[in-house]
């Protein structure tokens, strides 16, 4: 904790330089404090242009407890953070703005002690295994008649520029997370609103409900500052929260997971970011599972995903001083394996050096107590952070790493000869297939996609034990030395689908990638995860399209483009954009999916869309 309060102070003071007064007006808290970052931005980095189109409060939001917290707290006083945001979006300062829900549902007639029992869609990869897979009975959608989905409404998340929350459907309700913080319950059929709980900070992951000992259900996640919550699931009230991480950019990017009463969280870091900074001695955030008592909030054991801690000294590039070991988050949802008491992770690259062997890796540990059984690494040495992207470098770690993350959650799944399986894909374009009975032992390695810092495979794939149907990301630019705020995509690089044995590795199918047709801010790459629903392979692109795949043969048997303005079922105003990180969901015949994703250049956009089977 102490070197954690150092580091931050470090870094504060480092920012508090930079002509801290009391009233800068909102043009010199720009200049001083944020355009070194968003005047010339990494991919990583929403332009000054995107951050124009959100709403004064969405950004105060981000400066006091969302992304941006640490700058805005440190650097700002509090009518600077008013200032500024006004000055970037010309517009007024409204604490209300995302309060005022309309389209309120009339009645909360659920009845949660049955609702799973239902056709649902929990968490991320809806069942323990993370296998992304609904069959075609409780999805209510196949080959057969997937070409009569038509929209049936959209929800709009007021100003916002990107989506990021995959929805939870459970018994009829929907549960989605916000770049602003609040929590959604809506009807799924209707849309209309039952309730909304405001985290502390922004909701990437998606949520996942767990059945108490009374019966009740609890809506569980964890937001985008490190905190885990616990709600009833009925009204949307505050039944536990715990701080997770005490690391100031600790985060929960990936959906929790419930077993036997335990609620296993991952957790990652927006530290690789913060690197950007040149007065800021990088790094000393390490990723780690932490599990709690669903009932109590008690915290059972917590694991890091490096045994060392950062106190070795390091060099970047330009020779500057660095610390580690650091970093090999957990972007995404564990894995639980009951029949071998076990969890995986996948876990991301190291921030610093030394590197550590358990970055970029798949780790199995024993499900009770958090020891580390084994680990497989897809490879060694990954050290790198968001300042390995800027001209010239910052805080990029000397023999950097190409940034290839096995940041998808790891899929355990049986093939056709009876044989229990791990799968892990990686951002070099790797799949990897390995043994969980045998300490992670390699079976087959094979390379699908060329790969890179958003190339490969990203946010998670989907199999139903003998094929693995895994998006192809591959995101390229212009120019790749400059990706700024006149970043354009190469609409010529990226994007497709395979389709893979799982047995054997060999390819069965390839379909070629998305189109963007002289769409602006347009890529072809599909980094969004991936679903199996019944026989038909959901996977959208950066064009903003999203594509029912057959399974057997790769034919597109739907598309849908979302790239336009939508007409929403709370009356906020509603656009699409481009589709990344959460996937497609179904449940009794409705399909679910987001659109509008700013980051990394792409088009923005707020919605949430809901489509149903057209009646006869």
């Amino acid at each position: 904790m102490t070197r954690i309060l150092l580091g931050f102070i470090f870094l504060a003071n480092a920012l508090l330089s930079d002509c801290l007064a009391v009233g800068r007006s909102g043009e010199e808290v720009y200049a001083q404090t944020c355009a070194t970052c968003h005047d010339n931005p990494t991919a990583r980095t929403p332009t000054k242009q995107v951050i124009s189109e959100l709403e004064p409060s969405r950004i105060v939001q981000s400066l006091e407890t969302g992304s941006m917290r640490i700058v805005g707290t440190f650097s700002m006083s509090g009518p600077e953070r008013i200032r500024v945001a006004e000055y970037l979006t010309n517009k007024k300062y409204d604490a209300n703005w995302a309060s005022n829900t309309s389209n309120q549902c009339e009645a909360n007639n659920w009845q949660p002690k049955t609702a799973l029992n239902e056709a649902q869609w929990n968490g991320w990869g809806n069942g323990l295994e993370n296998q992304r897979l609904q069959t075609a009975a409780a999805a209510g959608i196949d080959s057969s008649n997937v070409s009569g989905l038509e929209l049936a409404w959209a929800f709009a998340f007021p100003g916002e520029t990107y989506v990021e929350s995959q929805p939870t459907i459970v018994g009829n309700r929907l549960f989605v997370g916000s770049p602003n913080g609040l929590v959604y319950a809506l009807d799924a059929v209707t849309g209309c609103t039952y309730w909304t709980f405001q985290a502390g900070a922004a909701v990437k992951a998606p949520v996942t409900l767990g059945a108490l000992s009374n019966g009740e259900l609890s809506v569980f996640f964890g937001d985008q500052a490190g905190k885990v919550y616990s709600l009833n699931a009925s009204d949307g009230s505050l039944r536990w929260s715990e701080q997770a991480d005490d690391h100031p950019s600790a985060r929960v990017t990936g959906g929790v997971q419930i077993y036997k009463n335990k609620l296993f969280v991952p957790m990652a870091s927006l530290e690789e970011a913060m690197a950007m900074d040149p007065n800021y001695l990088c790094c000393i955030f390490r990723g780690s599972v932490i599990t709690y008592d669903i009932e109590s909030g008690k915290r059972l054991w917590k694991t890091y995903t490096i045994a060392q801690e950062p106190n070795q000294p390091s060099k970047d590039t330009h020779g500057k001083a660095m610390t580690g070991p650091s970093g090999a988050s957990v972007w995404s949802a564990v894995t639980i394996d009951p029949e071998r008491n076990a969890l995986y992770i996948g876990t991301g690259d190291n921030y610093s050096n030394p590197a550590s062997g358990t970055s970029d890796a798949i780790l199995g540990l024993d499900m009770d107590s958090g020891k580390i059984l084994w680990s497989y690494q897809g490879l060694a040495g990954d050290a790198w952070t968001v300042g390995c992207m800027a001209v010239p470098q910052i805080n990029c770690p000397e023999e950097e790493g190409p940034d290839v993350d096995m940041g998808a959650s790891p899929i355990l799944t049986t093939t056709s000869t009876g044989r229990d399986v791990l799968i892990a894909t990686q951002k070099s374009g790797d799949a990897h297939v390995i043994d969980p009975s045998n300490s992670g032992e390699l079976i087959w390695r094979n390379k699908f996609a060329e790969g890179g810092v958003q190339g490969g495979f990203q946010w998670g794939q989907t199999t139903d034990g003998e094929t693995l149907f895994a998006a192809i990301s591959d995101t390229r630019w212009v120019s790749e030395s400059s990706i700024g705020a006149d970043a354009e995509f190469d609409p010529s690089k990226g994007g497709g689908l395979v389709a893979v044995d799982v047995e054997t590795g060999e390819l069965r199918w390839k379909a070629e990638p998305a189109k963007c047709d002289g769409r602006p801010r347009c890529s072809p790459s599909q980094s969004a995860a991936v679903s199996l629903i019944g026989d038909l392979v959901f996977s959208a692109a950066q064009n903003g399209e999203m594509f029912a795949y057959h399974k057997d043969s790769g034919e597109i048997l739907w598309r849908f483009d979302s790239y336009r303005d939508f007409d929403t079922i709370n009356g906020a105003r509603g656009r699409g954009g481009a589709i990344d990180q959460a996937g497609a969901v179904a449940v009794n015949g409705m399909l679910y999916f987001n659109s509008g994703y700013s980051k990394f250049a792409g088009n923005p956009g707020n919605v949430l869309l809901a489509f149903r089977l057209a009646k006869e």
